[in-house]
């Protein structure tokens, strides 16, 4: 397996801010990176050509995590809306707000399997009291769940409940294996800042365990690459786990890393939100979802 970083490899500030950075995703066909701003409500992106970030979206409903579906639209996740959602071309439709006749506490993060898919997960921060990320509510459907939903046939599963507060997901290269976060497991929990791997089979996941513990911090935001390695946020850097759950590699970041994404025109730029800004760091690798290509 070659080493995930170049040669020198640091974080190059793109932009300050912000004031809870998430949720950024590459933009093949505008060569941009979009990203929230969730406490000012508000969508921003980066544009690789010029360098300069404009506001994309004011009062957007606390959007946070994002991803592209199998047309290259965007998919978010809206804490305020209490949803999934997708964007095309500034235009918003709702894909899903409810679970057996109940809203959801607050979507958070987002992917989409090789068959078209979208799996998310719904802890409460947006609807804790004092509305920083979204609007004071209740939690509906008593607890907080990993779900997926099949748009084809409106099929809306839970796929994962014995989590706290599950936050970010990504799968392995042949989604053969699904990674979540939990950002929620209490202190001398045994998943306390871990990172849960679950064997993925007919749309469900089984055999959850943990795979990885990240300190300081916990994980947030992860991302897998082509050679299975999870990359995940904490209190001080990115680090990167081998499929067997080794350490293998820790980024600095002067900020806290709330989520990550690979970009640019090859790929190999990994996009870092974190707290106040963006930054960029050049790898040797690629996405895990670069393989559908």
């Amino acid at each position: 397996m070659t080493s995930p970083l170049t040669d020198g490899a640091a974080p190059e500030r793109l932009y300050t801010g912000t004031e809870w950075a998430e949720g950024p995703v590459w933009l093949p066909r505008t060569r941009r990176v979009r990203w929230s701003d969730i406490p000012n409500d508000r969508i921003l992106e980066w544009d690789a050509a010029t360098g300069a970030t404009t506001v994309y979206g004011d009062g957007v409903e606390y959007t946070n995590g994002r991803v592209l579906d199998l047309d290259g639209h965007v998919v978010q996740c809206s804490h305020g809306r209490r949803r999934v959602e997708r964007d095309v071309g500034g235009v918003v439709t709702p894909i899903v707000d409810s679970y057996e006749g109940r809203r959801f506490n607050s979507p958070n993060d987002v992917v989409v399997a090789g068959d078209g898919a979208i799996w998310f997960t719904d802890p409460p921060y947006g609807i804790e009291e004092g509305g920083r990320e979204g609007h004071p509510g209740e939690q509906e459907y008593g607890g907080c769940h990993v779900f997926r939903y099949d748009e084809a046939s409106g099929a809306l599963t839970s796929v994962v409940t014995d989590m706290e507060h599950p936050n970010g997901l990504a799968f392995a290269p042949d989604e053969s294996v699904l990674y979540v976060a939990d950002t929620g497991a209490r202190p001398g929990d045994p998943a306390e800042r871990s990172i849960r791997a679950y064997d993925v089979a007919g749309g469900r996941c089984g055999n959850g365990r943990v795979f990885a513990t990240v300190r300081p911090g916990a994980a947030d935001g992860i991302r897998v690459d082509e050679e299975g390695r999870v990359w995940a946020s904490s209190a001080d850097s990115v680090q990167v786990f081998a499929p067997d759950g080794e350490r293998v590699a820790v980024l600095p970041v002067p900020e806290v890393v709330a989520n990550v994404c690979f970009g640019g025109d090859d790929g190999t730029e990994l996009f870092v939100v974190a707290t106040t800004s963006l930054y960029r760091i050049r790898t040797t690798t690629r996405s895990a979802t670069a393989r559908r290509g």
